[in-house]
C-alpha cells in the first residue's frame, strides 16, 4: 500500500464544492450516521466528510478527525471552528504505525476511511486498529478511488480487513471508487 501521503496543497482542491456533486457526505454518510454517535474520520485531511458528520451527529455527538499531517488538521480546525462545530470535533494527529485510538477501545459507532488505506504503510495494523475501536456490530465503510487503487490493491486490502476481523464485506455505492461495508462482529 504504502504510497506517497497526500500533499498538504491537495487537501484544498479535496474541499473543492464541485467535489459535491459527485461525493456529496451527506449523502454517501446518511445510512449509517446517526444523531449522538461517535465516529471515526480516519485520514480526514481538511474535513471534507468531517463537518458533515459533525452536523449528522448532532451536539451529543462527536467525531474523532485522524490524520498524519498536522496542517491538514490545523485547516480543518479553523474551518469547524467557523462552522460553529469545534465541540462535535476532536482532531488527533497519528503516527505512520499508530492511530493513537487505545482511550477508544469498543466505543465508536461508525468509522470512515476515505481514500486511505492505500496510503498508510500497513494496511492491516490499520484495520486492526480501527476493528478495536468499533463497539461490536459497529461498521467501518472503506472507500478507496478508482484512479488510484485498481482491483487487485483494493483485493489486498480486503484480505487485510478478513485477517483484521471483518470476515464479510458488503459491497456499496460510492461514486468512483471502490467501496465496502465492514461490520464488527458481536
Amino acid at each position: 500500500m504504502n504510497q506517497e501521503l497526500c500533499p498538504v496543497w491537495v487537501g484544498y482542491l479535496l474541499l473543492s464544492p464541485f467535489r459535491r456533486l459527485y461525493a456529496d457526505p451527506r449523502r454517501i454518510l446518511r445510512p449509517y450516521v446517526r444523531e449522538g454517535m461517535v465516529v471515526l474520520d480516519l485520514g480526514c485531511a481538511m474535513g471534507f466528510f468531517s463537518l458533515a458528520l459533525a452536523r449528522m451527529v448532532g451536539p451529543e455527538g462527536k467525531v474523532v478527525c485522524v490524520d498524519v499531517q498536522e496542517p491538514m488538521l490545523r485547516v480543518l480546525r479553523r474551518r469547524a471552528d467557523r462552522a460553529g462545530l469545534d465541540t462535535r470535533i476532536e482532531t488527533r494527529l497519528c503516527s505512520p504505525d499508530s492511530l493513537g485510538l487505545d482511550d477508544l477501545r469498543g466505543r465508536v459507532d461508525f468509522a470512515l476511511a476515505f481514500a486511505v488505506v492505500h496510503e498508510v504503510p500497513d494496511a492491516g495494523s490499520f484495520l486492526r486498529q480501527v476493528h478495536a475501536a468499533l463497539k461490536p456490530g459497529a461498521r467501518l465503510l472503506l472507500a478507496e478511488p478508482r484512479g488510484h487503487v485498481n482491483a487487485d490493491a483494493f483485493q489486498r486490502i480486503l484480505e487485510c480487513a478478513g485477517k483484521a476481523g471483518f470476515p464479510r464485506p458488503t459491497g456499496v455505492r460510492v461514486p468512483l471508487c471502490r467501496a465496502v461495508l465492514l461490520e464488527k462482529q458481536e
